[in-house]
């Protein structure tokens, strides 16, 4: 970066603003995550136009902390948005605007949010005891499928990719 540095800073400060606007005006989570990406490499940008107006690699330090945490903040972001899904089947956000402490009052409830016939029982699986047979589903594969194991001729042998011949067993 050479010359002039506002074409830089005005560039990191459009990203930032573009962020800003997409984030206070989506509703949609994954959107909002992304808006928030878009403001951190504004000010990533930012960070790098600043180093080089004074001549220092402050800049390109603080730029790799700022990248640091948004990879961070991309993927505990995503699986709080996956869990959020699986449990409401939507992204809205206005759905998850009556998060509230025990003793707030709120005109909606959580089996307005979340119905109780969508919701699957939990099962967890269980181990089996040392020793014992594992309980098999009736679509399992195993049990009467399968085949016994095939015995071989005492005086056979077999080569891989040639043909079977017998050996003649000699008395040693």
């Amino acid at each position: 970066m050479t010359g002039s540095y506002e074409p830089y800073l005005a560039l990191g400060a459009v990203l930032f603003v573009l962020g800003a606007i997409g984030f206070t005006t989506r509703r949609n989570l994954i959107l909002m995550m992304l808006s928030s990406e878009l403001m951190l490499h504004g000010v990533s940008l930012t960070l790098l136009a600043f180093g080089q107006m004074h001549g220092g690699m402050d800049g390109q330090a603080f730029t790799v902390f700022v990248l640091t945490v948004a990879a961070c903040e991309a993927g505990l972001s995503l699986a709080i948005i996956l869990t959020l899904y699986q449990r409401a089947k939507s992204l809205d956000v206005e759905l998850w605007s009556t998060l509230k402490e025990a003793d707030v009052e709120s005109g909606m409830s959580d089996d307005d949010l979340f119905p109780t016939e969508e919701r699957a029982p939990l099962s967890f699986p269980t181990l089996t005891t040392a020793g014992g047979m594992p309980a098999l589903d009736d679509d399992a594969p195993l049990g009467p499928q399968q085949t016994p194991p095939r015995k071989r001729k005492k005086d056979a042998s077999f080569r891989y990719g040639g043909d079977s011949k017998p050996t003649p067993k000699s008395d040693g």
